[in-house]
């Protein structure tokens, strides 16, 4: 059951990093959602006082274990099942909500790409993005039609065309901004004529959740049943735990 506890240790301690990262990431989808959503970073400080309690527990649960106090193994168990239960909770509300969160992201996304300006813009959160259709190898967020809208291309009559979404070698180098049309253009310019990616960002994220989804149940699976083995045997040892010993308890 001590490595049980020392499990929790670590474990509050990866979701604590997961959190930070959130909040320090500047070059990921993550990211660009972060920067954008509010509701994300909200998230970030939900994990990492979820990761703060988790790690407080271990410690609590090595303490109630090794002195045989039932009141730290009943608060123990009590703030596992509360975890526990938020975790169900949080994934029936994302698979439940899936299509109205689908459409929140596309607007988020879609309004970047709007306001994308390299000169007037977000410097962090632009190249940011550009990071992911680097990455990724994408353009836009439905489609490179997305990029239509943006008011810098439409001042410009589609001319220029986001470098971190061209396929052409000649602009590999290039990571954000906008890079310029070769050759003679007749009248306005439209997202067919650029050298870019005909993916958007939207299905490469969704096939890279796809590819991944074994994994990510996996993880998520594993930590659910751990987090429910914890509980068993921390109410197990505190039923096993006839009378209170308060001596035992170490002195500050």
């Amino acid at each position: 059951i001590f490595i049980l506890f020392l499990f929790f240790q670590i474990l509050g301690a990866v979701i604590l990093g997961f959190g930070i990262w959130i909040l320090a990431d500047k070059t990921s989808f993550i990211a660009v959602l972060q920067t954008s959503s509010p509701s994300l970073k909200t998230g970030a400080y939900i994990l990492i006082s979820v990761g703060a309690l988790t790690m407080l527990m271990g410690f609590l649960g090595c303490l109630g274990a090794v002195n045989e106090i039932r009141c730290l193994l009943g608060l123990y168990f009590t703030c596992l099942m509360v975890i526990l239960i938020t975790q169900v909770a949080a994934g029936l509300v994302i698979y439940f909500q899936k299509e109205a969160l689908k459409e929140e992201l596309s607007n988020i996304m879609k309004r970047l790409i709007t306001d994308y300006d390299p000169v007037n813009g977000d410097k962090n959160l632009q190249d940011a993005w550009d990071y992911v259709q680097k990455q990724i190898a994408c353009c836009g967020w439905s489609g490179a039609m997305d990029w239509e809208d943006n008011t810098v291309l439409i001042n410009k009559s589609m001319s220029v065309y986001p470098c971190s979404c061209s396929n052409s070698s000649k602009d590999s180098e290039e990571y954000t901004g906008f890079c310029k049309l070769d050759g003679p253009l007749n009248g306005t310019a439209t997202y067919v004529d650029w050298p870019v990616h005909e993916q958007g960002c939207m299905d490469g994220v969704q096939k890279w959740l796809k590819d991944n989804l074994g994994i990510i149940l996996g993880v998520c699976t594993g930590v659910a049943v751990i987090e429910l083995l914890g509980m068993i045997l921390s109410i197990s040892l505190c039923k096993n735990i006839h009378s209170e010993d308060y001596t035992k308890v170490p002195k500050s």
